[in-house]
């Protein structure tokens, strides 16, 4: 089904007039570098294509003759049809055993070219550059220095004032008359059969393209030669027959909605890639729903999201393209093939209205300075490990993407993870965003999961909660704010040394709290104040009959949104006092 529906990707592309997707027997790959020389073959200068994209250098990309595997010990004896990395063309850098290598075989295919490919100037003049030895004027160039310092140095050649030689007509007719023929290159045996994904016959690829999603991860279909995996004597591709034509659509497909900006979306480790079966709006602004905004146009993602909601109320999505297929493909590293995450196909009405959903889940009283809607990436940041992107929990980001694309509760690692960053983070504690992932979970679960006893959890204060996690929080937000203002030169409060045991453990401490508080209620100048807060403990304390000795997950969950609610409380009537007086 993944396969089928990358393929029919790919041919839709294919029709549309202004596509870009690369024809078959091609790619499109960055030649970060190219070799300038005249029809003679000499050398003339090193020309950098890469510009500066945000805060990383890219190479300028072209449509090339398709790369292919390679891997093993002697990956170095494959090269790719007149590109290759600084490694092949130039045998740089010289301290890399497999340098001298990789330029050997780079030599040996270029004197095994065919008639066909003889006959362009271009191709020609490589060789020749290499007859004259103006390989050593290219390595003496400064400009190398650049090459072997970029992260990534693919390189090619070109005429002064023409494009690259893998990409003149005479090329790339080669490439489409090799297609024509039987297959018996040395990726194929010339094998036939009936493909799984289209029923159609045709030549078996062996082995498949690459679609890496990092450094180490090659492809999304693969077999070990010579594995257990091989069976009634077939081996790696033969074992799941896929023709050559349909191998190259899917992986095309699926290279080029990796390198989508729009398309794809990279939360943790594992990244995600989406597209309908027709050209919709959706897709280009799917992304938006999930992915931190951009910090040049804040507003954008903020944007997308009213107007989903918009369409939503109206019926827009349900009128154009709530019946198309919407599908979306998560990915993550698994050695040297890529694991599949989470595949999800359905409407694009649906996915509107859960997306719609987790947004409202989401929903929260807070500071105007805070985002209006919390991407995915920002909640996660937030609960990991000194709220660093590095640090996310392994499989959280699939499993919370999943739940809101199913509708169904989101993960209880979810809510774990962000109880211990709250106990841990003893200066942030409960920021907005982790209130608000609390207030999500525990009414998504309960939804799944009634209980009489449960109480939905609001946007802001609720003083009739019944749940005593959510009222002891409030105690313990009102005994800080006692403690704040009858000692504002305080540096560290009740917060820092008594939050974890409290939210966990609260007979441990609120005893003591309470005759603490006490002693701060009378260093208050302000009597009205003192009597404020009195009343207000008084409210809270009717809701308590005595302090449990444990609050379970879903309590000290609740702890934490009553302890947020009620500093916001706070903040809100001093915004209004302030207001009010000025």
């Amino acid at each position: 089904m993944i396969l089928q529906a990358l393929k029919e990707y790919y041919d839709r592309r294919v029709e549309e007039a202004d596509s870009d997707i690369a024809p078959e027997g091609f790619e499109k790959k960055e030649l970060q570098f190219l070799i300038v020389i005249n029809e003679n073959g000499d050398f003339i200068n090193i020309e950098d294509t890469r510009e500066m994209i945000g805060n990383k250098l890219v190479g300028k990309s072209f449509l090339l003759p398709r790369s292919k595997g390679r891997s093993g010990s002697k990956s170095y004896e494959t090269t790719f049809l007149l590109w290759d990395h600084i490694g092949y063309v130039l045998g740089l850098p010289v301290s890399d055993n497999k340098s001298s290598k990789q330029h050997q075989t780079w030599l040996d295919s270029l004197k095994r070219l065919p008639e066909d490919l003889l006959e362009d100037a271009g191709v020609r003049a490589m060789i020749q550059f290499y007859k004259n030895n103006e390989v050593e004027k290219a390595k003496a160039s400064p400009m190398v220095t650049e090459c072997l310092r970029a992260t990534q140095c693919n390189m090619s050649f070109k005429l002064i004032n023409d494009i690259p030689v893998p990409c003149r007509n005479t090329v790339k007719d080669y490439v489409k008359k090799s297609l024509r023929l039987s297959g018996d290159d040395e990726e194929s045996s010339g094998k036939t059969g009936y493909c799984l994904v289209t029923g159609e016959s045709g030549i078996i690829a062996r082995t498949h393209g690459r679609t890496p999603i990092d450094k180490d991860t090659k492809c999304l279909v693969g077999f070990q030669k010579n594995s257990g995996y091989d069976s009634y004597g077939k081996e790696q591709g033969y074992n799941a027959p896929i023709i050559k034509s349909t191998e190259f659509s899917y992986v095309t497909a699926l290279n080029t909605l990796l390198k989508s900006p729009n398309q794809r979306i990279q939360i943790g480790d594992a990244s995600t890639v989406f597209w309908s079966e027709k050209k919709t709006s959706f897709e280009n602004e799917f992304s938006f729903f999930f992915k931190e905004p951009n910090k040049d146009d804040p507003a954008a993602g903020t944007q997308k999201i009213k107007s989903l909601y918009e369409s939503l109320n109206t019926g827009a999505f349900v009128e154009e393209d709530g019946d198309t297929n919407f599908y979306i493909l998560g990915l993550a590293p698994n050695a040297a093939r890529i694991s599949v995450r989470f595949w999800q196909v359905g409407k694009i009405s649906d996915f509107a209205s859960r997306i719609k959903q987790y947004f409202d889940d989401f929903a929260i009283v807070k500071s105007p300075k805070e985002p209006e809607f919390y991407s995915i990436w920002r909640i996660l940041l937030n609960i990991s490990t000194q709220d660093k992107s590095e640090n996310i929990p392994p499989n959280l980001s699939g499993e919370f993407m999943r739940s809101i694309l199913d509708g169904t509760p989101y993960p209880a690692t979810l809510l774990q993870a962000c109880l211990r960053r709250i106990k841990s983070d003893t200066e942030g504690r409960v920021k907005p965003v982790r209130a608000a992932l609390i207030k999500a979970y525990l009414n998504r679960y309960y939804q799944f999961y009634p209980n009489t006893n449960h109480k939905e959890v609001s946007m802001e204060l609720d003083k009739n909660q019944p749940s005593i996690g959510y009222q002891l929080g409030r105690l313990f937000a009102v005994l800080e704010k006692i403690q704040e203002e009858a000692n504002p030169s305080l540096n560290a409060t009740i917060r820092e040394r008594y939050y974890g045991a409290a939210c966990a453990t609260p007979v441990t401490v609120f005893t003591n709290l309470l005759r603490l508080k006490n002693h701060h209620l009378a260093k208050m100048d302000n009597r009205g104040r003192v009597i404020n807060f009195e009343r207000l403990l008084g409210e809270i304390m009717s809701h308590l009959t005595d302090f449990p000795a444990h609050l379970d997950l879903h309590e000290q969950g609740r702890f934490a949104i009553g302890y947020y609610h009620q500093r916001q409380a706070f903040f809100t009537s001093y915004k209004a006092e302030t207001e009010e007086n000025n």
